[in-house]
């Protein structure tokens, strides 16, 4: 069982600490498109993943993408250095991350995406894919980056790449998510999808349509700059007040790329990433078990011990989540922010498959989120996003640690810390975790105050 231990300075893990020479985050490459991800920088990360993919024997790969509108300056980007290192490129359009995944796997190919996840517009990104459809490995990662820093020196023209494009990936990845749930039947049912103005708009209506479910859609008309805009998973409130106005039975958001997911009840209350993986824990056997995170609240973690359920705590990512699963061989795993794995029926994250999982949990209690979450209620946790120029000088300041063990004292079993720097923004994330609401909430701002003067 997993023991709930504060993290101190000394114990942040080289995962979550920020590196001046690292590209990759704690989710592929992610940054502003003026800066970071500019189309020179972006031509020569694909000669470079292209060249260290080529020293693997491998000559193909698939590219989606979400529906930002840099997306199809950096898709010709990306294809120019693959095939400036000699390999053919297969481009999808804009389609779910966990989609790329799917058809990385179902071909044993390498898959990317074009996306910066739940940032917004102004930001993209890539995330790479293995033949298993799991994200590169840290070894991988360290070698493109080398790469980045030599020369670019295309292949002889006799050995460069091609480019061609799949016109049905998308309909190849509703059929998968509709043939991983034969047994389940949504007719009768009224769901509201808030789809981001992202890579889900298309794809996430005709799956659930297609199970017999009625579906209206919010956040469905992407315009290349409003995905994420006051929509989706990481903004649920568009997605809430339609539920408590309208008649449906459940609405249920996805973040811009299609990897994380919330559920919002007919009154309106949320359903994070907890509160998924504690209804989708009843369906699994004795010898499994669940992973989360360091974000996972208390509550949840208290259950799995009270129900004799396996639980550990990974690094926040479900990279580290995914590494965790295969390590124990379990199948669940995820995060408060909506990341949920399910092993058994998709290599990565995938918000489409963890609400068809989420449905066919509650359809035994007749599609009742209430009696579905009966016994239990989370501790109040309180979590800044603080922007900084520098995490690290947070990090490793001995007034701001100083302040974290005065809280941690005063809380004492009742409660916790957390301070961890963000792994794909310029972010600090102070979370406080507390059996009191407004102990919470006060010695969190308190360390957000403190952090913003140093």
């Amino acid at each position: 069982m997993s023991k709930l231990i504060p993290i101190r300075r000394n114990e942040i893990s080289s995962s979550v600490t920020l590196s001046e020479d690292r590209k990759f985050g704690t989710d592929g490459i992610r940054g502003p498109v003026t800066s970071t991800m500019n189309p020179l920088f972006v031509t020569k990360l694909g000669w470079a993943a292209g060249s260290v993919l080529k020293e693997e024997g491998l000559s193909k790969v698939f590219i989606g993408k979400d529906t930002r509108i840099s997306g199809y300056m950096l898709e010709s980007a990306l294809q120019a250095g693959f095939i400036a290192a000699g390999m053919d490129v297969t481009l999808l359009g804009p389609l779910p991350t966990p989609g790329v995944s799917y058809l990385a796997k179902s071909n044993n190919q390498i898959g990317l995406v074009i996306s910066a996840s739940h940032n917004l517009f102004e930001d993209n990104g890539i995330k790479f894919f293995n033949k298993e459809g799991q994200k590169f490995s840290l070894e991988l990662e360290k070698r493109i980056e080398n790469k980045i820093t030599e020369d670019m020196i295309p292949v002889e023209s006799i050995k460069l790449g091609k480019a061609t494009r799949m016109n049905d990936a998308q309909g190849r990845y509703i059929e998968f998510c509709k043939s991983s749930f034969t047994d389940l039947d949504l007719s009768g049912l009224s769901i509201l999808l808030d789809c981001a103005n992202g890579a889900t708009y298309s794809v996430a209506p005709s799956v659930f349509k297609e199970l017999g479910a009625k579906v209206d859609t919010v956040g469905s008309t992407p315009d290349g700059i409003n995905i994420n805009k006051n929509c989706g998973s990481t903004n649920p409130n568009l997605l809430k007040e339609e539920m408590i106005n309208g008649n449906y039975d459940l609405g249920i958001a996805f973040d811009g790329d299609g990897d994380r997911i919330l559920i919002i009840d007919s009154d309106g209350r949320v359903l994070d990433g907890d509160d998924i993986l504690y209804i989708l824990s009843k369906e699994i056997s004795d010898k499994s078990g669940v992973v989360g995170t360091l974000m996972t609240n208390k509550a949840l973690e208290l259950y799995f011990e009270e129900s004799d359920i396996n639980f550990v705590r990974a690094d926040v990512g479900d990279k580290y989540v995914l590494d965790r699963l295969l390590t124990n061989n379990w199948q669940l795993g995820g995060e408060p922010s909506g990341h949920i794995i399910c092993l058994d029926s998709s290599p990565t994250g995938d918000a489409i498959i963890a609400a068809l999982k989420f449905l066919k949990a509650i359809s035994k209690n007749d599609y009742s989120i209430d009696s579905s979450l009966k016994g239990f209620k989370k501790f109040p946790q309180t979590l800044i996003n603080l922007k900084v120029e520098n995490p690290n000088k947070i990090i490793l300041s001995d007034i701001f640690w100083s302040r974290v063990t005065k809280i941690e004292k005063t809380l004492g079993s009742t409660g916790r810390v957390l301070i961890r720097p963000s792994g794909t923004e310029p972010l600090i994330r102070i979370m406080v975790e507390s059996n009191n609401a407004s102990d919470s909430e006060n010695f969190c701002n308190s360390l957000a105050e403190l952090a913003s003067a140093i």
